[in-house]
């Protein structure tokens, strides 16, 4: 009798050590420069119950040292949402180098009617309606006085909740980088090292480093949810070690002819040609880093152990590419 107490009560423990400590909606985000969201992506939404979805509007860069508006989303309309009752919440990424030319009062004006007025330009003629403004930008300690104050001007002048991304270095150096004046962020889980720096590690996401990132991360005063990946990329090196990023590739890419597996997840190129518009030669090698269903779990798990309070998790992005690598399941 109490060896069987004793076995059920290891179970116990077990199941409530896997089982999620918080509660957890599902959104993403959709980050194209054409919008077409077809029946795979609306399966996903659907079926996990996301009533959000974040669209990137348009890029903020300079321009002979003026702010304009690059890549705007095209052929985004109501119609292209996952179900009618989606709530969009328009994203614009700014640079961070913006924040370094505008600095004085007129520019921050200047720059928040400009942002403001092309959002709302955008959403009518979408015909969406829209309550908050997600600004995504990668400020730093020398540039915070100027981006907190364009979030504040941002507010009052569109009356719009403002809500921004964080990245982990800003949520660790919070005393040097300050917290946004925001009425939420969103944290991204990913990015953890740089892949032009030839780390042998997942560049995308690694577990190690982001725990080490995130040991404090119940001291941080602004409410966020959770941004993780589902993408891949390529890292591309040529023969002097020069790199480029291919976007979207998958290992699955790879099985051609053209290229020759030589490690865990590192291809040669074995012939001159084409690998998604980059022109490659025989001698390149490609790395493929990809978030698998057993990395992403992991980050999910720790993430929802580490932080004492219910969040959302969002996904980046809402790709019928990236969404089949996983099970409904996968990303409850």
């Amino acid at each position: 009798m109490k060896r069987s107490l004793l076995i059920v009560a290891f179970f116990v423990l077990v199941l409530s050590a896997c089982a999620p400590k918080h509660h957890h909606d599902v959104d993403f985000y959709y980050w194209k420069s054409k919008c077409a969201i077809g029946e795979t992506e609306r399966e996903y939404f659907n079926k996990l119950g996301s009533k959000r979805l974040f669209v990137r509007l348009f890029d903020v860069d300079l321009q002979d040292g003026v702010a304009v508006p690059v890549g705007q989303i095209q052929d985004f309309g109501k119609e292209q949402l996952p179900n009618d009752s989606t709530t969009v919440i328009p994203v614009v990424f700014i640079t961070n180098q913006t924040f370094l030319r505008y600095v004085d009062e007129v520019d921050i004006e200047r720059l928040v009617n400009n942002v403001s007025t092309s959002i709302g330009h955008v959403m009518e003629t979408a015909g969406v309606s829209y309550d908050e403004i997600q600004i995504d930008c990668d400020w730093t300690e020398r540039t915070k006085k100027t981006y907190f104050h364009f979030l504040e001007k941002l507010a009052e002048q569109s009356g719009r909740d403002i809500s921004c991304t964080l990245r982990l270095h800003q949520i660790r150096n919070r005393e040097k980088t300050g917290v946004p004046p925001a009425k939420r962020g969103s944290l991204m889980c990913y990015a953890t090292s740089n892949p032009m720096e030839g780390d042998t590690r997942n560049s995308i996401l690694d577990m190690e480093l982001l725990k080490a990132y995130t040991r404090n991360i119940n001291d941080y005063p602004l409410d966020f949810d959770v941004i993780l990946p589902i993408y891949s990329w390529g890292i591309v090196t040529n023969h002097l070690g020069k790199v480029k990023l291919v976007n979207g590739l998958t290992e699955a890419d790879l099985q051609t002819p053209m290229f020759e597996k030589i490690d865990n997840n590192l291809y040669l190129v074995k012939e001159d040609g084409f690998l998604q518009g980059l022109y490659v030669n025989s001698g390149f090698t490609v790395k493929i880093e990809t978030i698998t269903p057993e990395l992403l779990l992991g980050a999910k798990h720790y993430l929802d152990h580490q932080i004492d309070r219910d969040f959302t998790w969002v996904y980046f992005h809402l790709s019928q590419g990236f969404l089949t690598r996983y099970n409904i399941e996968n990303l409850k």
